[in-house]
């Protein structure tokens, strides 16, 4: 079992009451938005309790608001921190209420967060023992690549390693399919800031990114389930919500995750594997449909595999 750090939810929670009390010193009402959608679960994605999409959003609308308009909700720390949404509550002190816009972990409370244009909003009722944060996840896709964050699109530039531009292409081809105009560039070359990044290339290949060296610490640094093993990243590791080991995959196998952390800039996306095979495979599992609700997947062959692991699985 691997060692782990204990998130200090007290700090957390310090953070989101201020952000409660500046709430209430609000600009006033904008000309409002559009298309923005509410998804809510538990467990990773898992376990589906309601969603909904609001075509019209008032001026100044947050995140909260939007969420009181559509379920019963329950708030503490001066109504900046959800207690329970239609009356699904966390159980102990490793599970809470997180939310995510547009497949970004929320930097600040619900209660000070706008709701911009085609914001695609998560909560997520989750046990948090296994990692400290969730940077990113993959199951909000086509966002963050289409409405970007915060209100602000960026350029998507896809790098690609060597012997996987069957792999590349068919990445390109999904974010084209979705109105996402993605350019080309090989492994390595410098990309500069602002821009979304989604790399396309076998691990061994990317072993070098800050952002693959985070996901190969563990769950509590990268907020991703699974690690690759072995000298070359052969095998890939499945963990459960707690960051335990319970399943390791060989031969041709992808991954599709995303990662990063708020002082680096945006996250950085994978879809790698353990050879061009494993990349291949990975590549044909990003799409919508597939990606759909989970917060990162392992691909083997056409089996697509939400992380973490169900711990009965």
């Amino acid at each position: 079992m691997r060692a782990r750090r204990t998130r200090s939810i007290t700090a957390v929670l310090a953070a989101v009451a201020s952000a409660a009390l500046l709430a209430g010193c609000g600009l006033g009402a904008g000309p409002g938005t559009k298309n923005a959608s509410v998804l809510v679960t538990a467990n990773f994605g898992a376990t589906h309790y309601g969603s909904f999409v609001q075509k019209r959003v008032p001026g100044s609308e947050t995140v909260m608001a939007l969420l009181e308009r559509h379920f019963k909700v329950t708030t503490s720390y001066g109504g900046g921190f959800v207690d329970s949404i239609n009356g699904h509550s966390g159980n102990s002190a490793h599970r809470a209420w997180f939310y995510f816009v547009n497949g970004i972990e929320a930097p600040k409370g619900a209660a000070v967060t706008d709701v911009n244009q085609g914001d695609h909003i998560w909560w997520d009722l989750q046990d948090w023992s296994g990692a400290e944060n969730v940077p990113a996840v993959v199951g909000s896709y086509p966002e963050p690549f289409q409405n970007g964050i915060g209100g602000k699109q960026f350029p998507t530039l896809l790098d690609c390693g060597t012997g996987v531009q069957k792999a590349c292409d068919t990445v390109g081809n999904s974010l084209h399919a979705n109105g996402v105009k993605a350019a080309d560039q090989l492994l390595g070359v410098a990309s500069g800031a602002q821009s979304l990044g989604v790399v396309v290339a076998p691990w061994s290949q990317a072993t070098g990114l800050i952002a693959a060296q985070l996901l190969q610490q563990g769950p509590n640094y990268s907020g991703v389930y699974a690690q690759f093993v072995g000298t070359h990243g052969q095998a890939l590791e499945l963990d459960d919500p707690h960051g335990n080991i319970v399943r390791t995959l060989h031969g041709n196998v992808g991954l599709i995750a995303a990662t990063g952390k708020a002082a680096n800039g945006e996250p950085t996306w994978f879809v790698t594997g353990t050879d061009d095979a494993g990349v291949l495979a990975a590549a044909r599992a990003f799409t919508a449909a597939k990606l759909r609700d989970h917060f990162a997947v392992a691909v083997e062959g056409t089996q697509v595999i939400p992380l973490p692991l169900d711990p009965s699985s």
